[in-house]
This record gives structure tokens, C-alpha cells and sequence, in this order.
């Protein structure tokens, strides 16, 4: 039985790690399923903290994740990767569980980017009559090469980096979260979310420029 499951698995190129996964999962093999919630387990968290808002929450999500993967491992035909398949399971499962418990989603944040919500103040750019440079910056980012590293990597900026990330739409939040702490690529999360190319990138702009907002009024106050 197991042999012919796992003939059914077919991995694109460099997934053969998933295959050995897929296969030592189905017959039971305890430490690899081990070795999978080291992997994603604390990912899994960050991510359904987006759709619940309560760590003890998410947690139970993440768990009944767990128990789709197992129950569901036989059926994996990997038509993406194992990794998306699971992270596929935990955005059904939250969902799922934000629905029943009535949590509410802005309705700007359901649909795509919305070309008319810039996102840099408009601001900190010059008019368009501007007799010289027309709808150029005003005021342009702050440069941090004289900030000391220590400072930027401390705790309490990374949770200033943290409170502008929740602060966020949960679609950009998903979008930002999955690029720049996870490190997942574009062509992975847009496959995840379902956006499109397009559509991912106006979000992680979006959602980096709002964060680098927060930051440089953080930094510019402690300074």
C-alpha cells in the first residue's frame, strides 16, 4: 500500500527531501513528523495569529493543522510543495475557525491592493507643479547608515518592527510575514494567497513602506 501511495507523489525538481518526508510520514516514522513541526511549527503560529489575534488560539489552530497533515498525508499527490500543502491546510483551518467565532475582516482587506491608497504619504512628495522636480520626494527616506547596528536589531525595535507589522491589513500582513520572516519567495506565496504577481508585490511595497513609516518615527523619537 505505502509503495503505491508513493508513486503518486510527483515532486518537482529538488523536492526529493518532500518525497522522503511524504513517504516516512505515511508509515508513521515519529521522528520525522518531529522534524517537520521544528520546521514549521513557530511559522505556523506567526501566520494564524493573522487571521485569529490570540496566541492560545492560534496555537489550537496550528494543532488541528497538525492533525489535517497526518490525517490528510495519504492523499498528498504533490502537486505543490509539502511545505505550501501544509501552510495551505493552516490558512483553511484559521479561517475556518475565525468564521465560527464571528472575528470580523475589514472589507478593504478581502480584495486586492487598492490603487487609490498610496503607500507613502503623498506628503513627503513635491507638488506636480513644482518648478523643478515635480512629484519627486520633499522629503525622502531617512538614511540609517549612522545608526548604531546594535540599536537597530535591539529588542525593543524589533518589537516596534513587530507592533507595525500587526498594525497592518491582513493582507499585507500575510504578504510580509511570508517574504520578509519567513523568507518565502514571490512565486510561494502568491501560490499560497492565490494574488497574482502583481498583486503581491503592491502589497509587500505597501505593507514595507508603512513598517519603514513606523520605524523611522520610532528612531527619529528615541533619537
Amino acid at each position: 500500500m505505502v509503495g503505491a501511495l508513493s508513486e503518486a507523489v510527483t515532486p518537482t525538481a529538488g523536492d526529493a527531501e518532500d518525497t522522503d518526508l511524504v513517504n516516512a510520514l505515511r508509515r508513521g516514522d515519529e521522528p520525522a513528523f518531529a522534524a517537520l513541526l521544528g520546521r514549521y511549527n513557530a511559522s505556523l503560529v506567526r501566520l494564524a495569529m493573522v487571521y485569529v489575534r490570540n496566541r492560545a488560539v492560534a496555537e489550537e489552530v496550528v494543532q488541528d493543522t497538525w492533525l489535517g497533515v497526518l490525517n490528510g498525508i495519504d492523499r498528498f499527490e504533490g502537486r505543490s510543495s509539502l511545505k505550501t500543502w501544509i501552510f495551505r491546510i493552516l490558512t483553511n483551518t484559521a479561517k475556518t475557525r475565525a468564521e465560527r467565532e464571528g472575528r470580523s475582516v475589514p472589507f478593504s482587506s478581502l480584495g486586492g491592493a487598492d490603487p487609490s491608497d498610496s503607500a507613502v504619504d503623498p506628503d513627503r512628495f513635491l507638488d506636480s507643479d513644482h518648478p523643478r522636480w515635480p512629484g519627486h520626494w520633499g522629503q525622502a527616506p531617512s538614511s540609517w547608515e549612522g545608526i548604531p547596528e546594535q540599536r537597530l536589531v535591539s529588542k525593543e525595535t524589533l518589537a516596534q518592527v513587530g507592533a507595525a507589522i500587526s498594525a497592518l491589513v491582513p493582507t499585507q500582513q500575510r504578504v510580509i510575514i511570508l517574504r520578509d520572516v519567513e523568507g518565502w519567495s514571490s512565486d510561494e506565496v502568491c501560490e499560497l494567497l492565490g494574488v497574482s504577481e502583481v498583486n503581491q508585490r503592491v502589497l509587500l511595497h505597501r505593507a514595507r513602506s508603512s513598517v519603514r513609516g513606523e520605524l523611522e518615527r520610532y528612531l527619529a523619537d528615541e533619537g
